[in-house]
């Protein structure tokens, strides 16, 4: 599969399995997995391209369960879906990668979920980077994640490796 080929399907695929499900005639269970065969019959791909982009998504957006006949989004979702994920005690430091743009607002009320269900961190500036830059010049702002959790903040981390939680008021936060 050729790269534009495959950042379309995982467009495709993110756009379905965190936000619309229903656009392509699938149903997401209460834990955001849906049956592969009903996901390839929506894309009209097949079962080779379905691995290529979950095998080649730099982020491993997408994870299949244990017996490879259901997958789902890591984490990202604007839908009701519970991905069970266990508290975590995140590492001292996380960072939130943004545009100046955003800066002021992100400073004066935090960092808030907007669409989604949690706010998403990185453990390392290279990621928060790649993130911030989505949008153009990116600014890395880094979270006092120890104490945060000190002060009672819950924290989990996705299959993916990125860590959420529901919120980072101001006084957590500093530009890198």
């Amino acid at each position: 599969m050729n790269h534009a080929r495959m950042v379309s399907v995982s467009k495709r695929m993110a756009r379905h399995l965190r936000h619309a499900p229903e656009e392509i005639g699938i149903t997401l269970d209460a834990a955001g997995w849906v049956a592969v065969a009903d996901l390839l019959a929506a894309l009209r791909i097949s079962r080779e391209e379905l691995e290529a982009v979950v095998a080649g998504n730099d982020k491993r957006r997408f994870a299949f369960d244990a017996t490879g006949t259901r997958i789902r989004a890591s984490q990202g979702h604007s839908v009701a879906v519970d991905l069970g994920l266990e508290p975590a005690e995140p590492p001292a430091v996380l960072y939130h990668g943004t545009v100046e743009r955003f800066l002021p607002a992100i400073l004066r009320e935090g960092l808030r979920p907007m669409n989604r269900h949690d706010v998403h961190l990185s453990a390392d500036t290279e990621t928060a980077n790649r993130v911030g830059r989505r949008r153009g010049a990116a600014v890395v702002l880094v979270v006092d994640a120890a104490a945060m959790a000190a002060d009672g903040h819950e924290f989990r981390r996705s299959a993916n490796g990125v860590w959420l939680t529901a919120s980072v008021p101001p006084r957590y936060l500093k530009r890198s």
